[in-house]
């Protein structure tokens, strides 16, 4: 890891994550009611409760609202969690304000051109193994798994470590 990619690590406060194709492998599973169905990696769970043990605040901004999402954030303790965002960076710009926390000391992990515009400004931007290659040109960093599959707990062990 590049040493300015280092210093911006160590500076982090809060973690955003998108939820499809992020904390998800994008997949959308319909029950036969049609109700939305998300699978979540147990690992990256593990990885969000340490992080927030650790005093770093972890945040969902989606633009899709599922309940599914309410719960798994719910069973983790991640208490801020903006769904049916239709304009992420507006989210993510009043999450900040309400914390008391300036967009150099977020990370943000997207996979999707709706992540883009959070992820230009905030101090460590991510993209999963399988972003758009757009998502992964504006990226400081890019995991090596993909969404869905760990690399929400691939950052958030890096970002214990740094501490």
């Amino acid at each position: 890891m590049e040493q300015q990619t280092l210093t911006r690590v160590k500076e982090i406060k809060l973690l955003v994550l998108d939820v499809d194709g992020v904390l998800t492998d994008g997949g959308l599973y319909y029950g036969t009611d049609g109700e939305i169905l998300k699978k979540f990696h147990v690992h990256d769970g593990a990885g969000i409760k340490a992080l927030l043990k650790a005093g770093i605040q972890v945040a969902v901004i989606s633009s899709r609202h599922t309940p599914a999402v309410d719960i798994r954030m719910d069973e983790l303790g991640v208490s801020n969690v903006l769904q049916g965002a239709q304009n992420k960076l507006d989210s993510l710009n009043s999450l900040v304000e309400h914390l008391g926390i300036k967009l150099n000391a977020v990370a943000c992990i997207g996979d999707d051109v709706a992540d883009i515009p959070m992820m230009r400004c905030v101090g460590l931007a991510v993209a999963v193994a399988n972003a758009r290659q757009q998502v992964k040109k504006c990226a400081h960093y890019s995991t090596s798994a993909k969404g869905g599959h760990g690399a929400v707990r691939e950052i958030c062990d890096l970002l214990l470590v740094a501490r």
